[in-house]
């Protein structure tokens, strides 16, 4: 017997309890219609989970930035727009026609490490040659014998063909090109959220569908949209800074109650010792959690196809670097500024030495409007983790290092101060978001989706049901994604809520 949690669920309705109160938890909760009581056990002092607005030089989205392809089939746009969170521009029906393929037009100058702004012509044509390359992995889709596991070794295999014909045979102009293609490889990481292009498969890649529409932002944040939804429900529906340290299902327990209590086949075991018996649990915790705890998180443990699915699934780390400055050295007109590291080529090794090159890893700035004198810089991979390790003044002084390399100006002022998230350190987290590695495919990402048990004539249905960016074949790493998945397996709830209850057998 189980002695009830503080926030006690009554009703003698089925028993819902959501695992994370990011977008795919919040969608649950929002669809889920009034059948017996919910609740959502969230590990953070805040919902949202990796949508995260801070207040830094009024402009810090720790987590998602834009909303990608925001147009009518866009369920996180079309919320907004309901919940009027947007600006004029995202309404405006011509943005939302705009097919940009998943990577924003903005306008941009692009610095080498020579101390110059780099011909804009070379750094066009070699970014057309790569994004025409990135266009051509569709065709693998359902192959059998892709040409190369992964998408980075099929585009440098692709770039090493296409060497001899590039920048007209001139050897000057053919190197700058080959630096410009290693730094659209590390743009690709960041948007993949992985280390490298190599750990992502290539044939399951064009299965990512992108949304058309100019990619927009939130004026009020991000955070904005999760705080609309949390307003939506019951009070008392979240209990925030309430881990979750053991999922057991497949089980009887009976709740202490007058005449005996009802038994329920789940147990939600708190940190803080609370615990939620429910008939039914759904788990949006992120994969880089479940890769590091499934075993001991579920008990009994996961059916050894899923356990392999969370394995094979790909999941990386994308960070941002904030740096606030007294006065812009930009022009107000541009709103990215790119960086070029002149002497690399995708065709030759990285140097692996993280301590003393982290920093180049990083793909250039966003100019933050109209939030003061901001740049955001990205960042992906094992030098993004290693920059979670670093000090504010460490990172602060790469980055004052970078902009002074760049501009050729080495009076340039240093930044005021810096903000950056720390997405791989974060304990329920532990990274961004997925991606389909090699050696993964869709159908993992669909399995990593059922609901346990598998027995679709099991007594109790529906006990563990999955949702969350990487719960998605076709939008995963997106807050679109999540949101759907949460839409997804409410909407299975309800339909066996609404079923008629099988007579029972003679």
């Amino acid at each position: 017997r189980y002695r009830p949690a503080r926030a006690a669920m009554e009703g003698s309705g089925p028993r819902v309890v959501a695992v994370g109160a990011g977008l795919a938890g919040l969608g649950a909760a929002q669809r889920l219609r009034g059948h017996g009581s919910l609740r959502l056990l969230e590990a953070a002092a805040r919902v949202g989970g990796r949508v995260c607005t801070r207040p830094f030089g009024t402009g810090g989205e720790m987590g998602a930035h834009w909303i990608h392809g925001p147009s009518p089939g866009n369920p996180v746009f079309r919320l907004a727009s309901q919940y009027g969170l947007l600006g004029p521009e995202a309404a405006r029906e011509e943005n939302q026609r705009v097919e940009g393929g998943g990577h924003p037009p903005l306008p941009s100058v692009t610095y080498g490490s020579s101390g110059k702004v780099l011909n804009a012509q070379a750094v066009r044509e070699a970014r057309d040659l790569f994004y025409a390359l990135l266009a051509s992995t569709r065709a693998f889709q359902g192959s059998k014998e892709p040409p190369w596991p992964s998408v980075g070794q099929y585009v440098r295999a692709e770039i090493a063909r296409t060497v001899p014909t590039m920048a007209g045979g001139q050897e000057d102009a053919r190197r700058l090109q080959l630096a410009v293609l290693a730094a659209c490889l590390k743009l690709e990481c960041c948007i993949s959220g992985t280390h490298s292009m190599d750990l992502v498969g290539l044939e399951p890649f064009g299965e990512y569908v992108s949304l058309p529409g100019l990619d927009c932002t939130f004026p009020g944040g991000y955070s904005s949209l999760a705080e609309r939804l949390l307003s939506d429900l019951p009070e008392g529906t979240v209990l925030l800074n309430k881990a979750v340290r053991t999922i057991h299902w497949q089980g009887s327990f009976r709740e202490e109650g007058d005449g005996g209590g009802r038994v329920f086949p789940v147990r939600v075991e708190c940190e803080d010792g609370d615990v939620f018996l429910a008939d039914h649990v759904i788990v949006t915790v992120p994969l880089g959690f479940l890769k590091e705890r499934h075993q001991e998180f579920f008990q009994p443990p996961l059916p050894e196809r899923k356990a392999q699915a969370i394995r094979n699934l790909g999941f990386g780390t994308n960070n941002k670097i904030f740096l606030e400055f007294e006065q812009p050295f930009w022009e107000p007109e541009q709103q990215l500024l790119e960086v070029v590291w002149e002497d690399e080529s995708p065709l030759e090794e990285p140097d692996a030495d993280l301590e003393a090159n982290w920093f180049k890893k990083l793909i250039g700035f966003v100019v933050l409007q109209p939030h003061g004198h901001v740049l955001c810089g990205f960042i992906a991979g094992k030098e993004s983790e290693h920059m979670e390790t670093l000090s504010d003044a460490e990172v602060l002084s790469a980055m004052t290092h970078v902009l002074r390399t760049m501009t050729g100006n080495p009076d340039l002022p240093a930044p005021r101060s810096v903000l950056r998230s720390r997405w791989h350190s974060a304990p329920y987290t532990r990274g961004s978001y997925s991606y389909v590695a090699v050696g993964s495919s869709g159908d993992d990402i669909d399995v990593l989706a059922q609901p346990l048990p598998e027995d679709p004539r099991d007594p109790r249905p529906l006990q563990l049901l999955f949702a969350g960016e990487a719960t998605h074949r076709t939008f995963y790493s997106t807050t679109h994604g999540a949101l759907l998945s949460g839409w997804r397996e409410a909407e299975r709830l309800n339909q066996l809520f609404q079923a008629p209850v099988p007579a029972p057998q003679s």
